[in-house]
């Protein structure tokens, strides 16, 4: 199996090193498509795979194709392969809000595969969240191949394309939302004389172990919040500081935000901060 990734930014090489890594491909079975020269360097450096600055020598070779491209540049990049589309190709888009039924027809409307795919920043250390959303003509074996792909730096799922704006809330933007709870634990640990280096670490560990908790035991987060809280303890209390500032209702609202429930982004903002303004939260 070859595949081809156009476009060789950041995302891309962290598939690249994943598929590597899992053993899924070689590197001499990967090639990149990149017009500029840095771009081709870095991702021969990182990952030792072909370059190219040809977007049709990834068709000519491949038979699974990433678009990893930015979705101003989609239109351009298609026009220019559509009519070497051959029966053997698989395409799979991770532009954010770049549909089936735009990259059919941008396409041409020529039955090509295609599966949507929506992965997130943590694909980069091998932990990432994989959408993923076949079309009515990729095959359940090529869907499979794509699912194997994608597991390469993380896990993967298939989901219905309607709940792409909610993945993009949840595990999309997720990421952010966890990296701000965990610079707040960070820096509380800081207040009380930790040195920054090691609150980071304590912090960020904490959330890792918490969230494996989650996925290795199967329990529900509330029984496991529930083991944490001794009777009339300190985590307890801080529990019920959290709910009474609208805690878990302020990141739920966020998350409804993020995956568009408030329609236009300036609207949006404005029910944000008029929804945080009637809180005890700070703003």
């Amino acid at each position: 199996m070859k595949i081809g990734f156009i476009g060789t930014g950041v995302m891309a090489n962290a598939m690249m090193g994943g598929i590597i890594s899992a053993g899924v491909c070689k590197p001499e079975d990967i090639i990149g498509a990149d017009p500029t020269e840095f771009g081709r360097t870095k991702t021969k450096e990182q990952n030792g795979v072909e370059v190219t600055d040809n977007n049709l020598d990834v068709l000519e070779k491949c038979d699974y194709v990433f678009l990893t491209i930015k979705p101003q540049y989609y239109a351009a990049v298609i026009e220019g392969i559509k009519d070497h589309v051959k029966e053997n190709h698989v395409f799979i888009s991770i532009g954010a809000g770049v549909t089936l039924d735009y990259l059919g027809k941008a396409f041409g409307d020529k039955n090509v595969k295609l599966v949507r795919v929506m992965p997130n920043t943590p694909a980069q250390v091998g932990e990432g969240m994989s959408a993923a959303c076949p079309n009515e003509f990729a095959s359940e074996e090529e869907t499979k191949t794509t699912l194997s792909i994608l597991s390469a730096f993380g896990k993967a799922e298939i989901i219905p394309e309607n709940l792409f704006d909610v993945v993009t809330g949840i595990s999309g933007s997720g990421p952010a939302y966890v990296f701000l709870f965990i610079e707040a634990l960070a820096d509380a640990a800081v207040v009380g004389g930790m040195p920054r280096r090691q609150a980071y670490e304590f912090a960020a560990q904490t959330v890792y172990g918490a969230a494996k908790m989650v996925m290795e035991t199967g329990k529900h987060p509330g029984e496991l919040k529930d083991m944490v809280c001794s009777p009339a303890g300190t985590t307890i209390a801080t529990v019920r500081t959290l709910e009474a500032k609208q805690f878990q209702k302020c990141s739920n609202r966020r998350c409804q935000c993020s995956y568009g429930e408030v329609s236009g982004y300036e609207r949006l903002e404005l029910d944000s901060q008029k929804y945080l303004a009637g809180t005890n939260i700070d703003i």
